[in-house]
């Protein structure tokens, strides 16, 4: 059961984070229209309905779940320096209270927040994201690709392979291109496609090779077919080759899990960051009650200077959050990090300071 003092915190910590998302969304919506003016500007760009309804309205609940965690702890801090400075904490354990005690409404608060944050960064923000991805693909960033364009070995189904010398995504051409399949063994090919080059034609997989050669390999007999231009279809398409940079944001997690496993069966090298989005997803959540503890540690006690000095601290502890978290991240997509790990490892950090933190509190 919650009583008056409970209700009371939870009603100021809910509505003191409400308001800085409201107000921090806004604000974050008129830095990013300054930036990309210049983009909407120009005789190709988009129409106002589309910079509003498609880009803009699906901006704001994208960048408001990457600052969640942030916004909890400037919360917390904001309206727990007030408390402290107009002696309300001092006057609640000098009644009785113990300090723990005080962990409760804040501890409520931070689980709403949480699970509300939990179920949109897994089924609602990447449904926002569909619309905003799409408009910036298309008028902002036209040339966000990432994936290798040397020495390409993928599987496209089983037991057949492709290899690719050069790719470029330029025109979707792909030179020195090899097909092999292979028997229910894996060992013995009895179909070989080389082509000093092919070129995508039409959506999703059909391509135009030249100058092929096509080996078809029954024990010792062997039968070559040349030509110099051929229109067929390739389990490959050109999203194989190259993926969006903003891909995951406009997956939900099953998709990204399915999207994963699709990838692994066909040995390719670019999931990582797929995973590292799956487990941030989760992660994100759960830094928010870690925050929320090290807000209340250092915002609790009256100091000489007020909310100032509280707040220097919180942007400080936000300003390390977000540096490990990328650090960590960018270790796991580059350097062979597990992505759960890269995921977990600030939440892991900031627990063992949010408990210290805690213990060492004014009292």
């Amino acid at each position: 059961m919650l009583k008056i003092l409970d209700r009371y915190i939870l009603k100021k910590f809910l509505g003191t984070f409400f308001f800085i998302v409201i107000l921090m969304a806004m604000l974050a919506v008129v830095v990013d229209f300054a930036e990309k003016i210049e983009d909407f500007a120009k005789p190709d760009g988009p129409k106002s309905s589309e910079i509003i309804f498609d880009y803009y309205l699906n901006f704001m609940p994208y960048i408001t779940s990457l600052l969640f965690p942030l916004y909890a702890l400037i919360a917390v801090i904001y309206f727990t320096s007030r408390l402290a400075a107009n002696s309300e904490i001092i006057a609640m354990i000098g009644n009785g209270i113990n300090f723990y005690r005080l962990l409760y409404p804040y501890m409520i608060g931070a689980l709403i927040i949480s699970g509300i944050h939990f179920c949109a960064n897994h089924f609602v923000f990447p449904v926002a994201n569909k619309s905003r991805t799409k408009f910036e693909n298309t008028y902002i960033w036209k040339h966000n690709f990432q994936g290798p364009t040397d020495n390409i070995h993928i599987f496209s189904a089983k037991n057949e392979e492709i290899y690719i010398q050069h790719y470029s995504r330029s025109d979707s051409t792909a030179h020195n291109f090899s097909l092999m399949r292979y028997d229910n063994t894996g060992l013995n090919r009895f179909f070989i496609l080389n082509a000093q080059r092919i070129k995508l034609i039409k959506y999703p997989n059909k391509w135009r090779m030249f100058n092929y050669n096509i080996r078809h390999v029954n024990g010792i007999n062997e039968k070559i077919v040349k030509g110099s231009q051929m229109d067929t279809v390739i389990n490959l398409k050109s999203a194989d080759l190259a993926i969006r940079d903003n891909l995951k944001d406009a997956m939900s997690s099953g998709e990204l899990v399915k999207y994963v496993k699709e990838e692994k069966s066909k040995g390719s090298g670019m999931v990582v960051p797929f995973q590292v989005e799956y487990y941030r997803r989760t992660a994100d959540p759960f830094s928010i009650i870690v925050l929320t503890i090290i807000g209340l540690a250092i915002s609790s006690r009256k100091m000489r200077g007020g909310m100032g000095w509280h707040l220097v601290l919180g942007m400080l502890i936000s300003a390390l959050y977000i540096f490990m978290g990328k650090f960590s991240m960018t270790f796991s997509t580059h350097a062979g990090l597990p992505p759960v790990i890269g995921a977990w490892v600030p939440n892991i950090i900031f627990s063992v300071v949010a408990i210290y933190l805690l213990l060492k509190a004014q009292k």
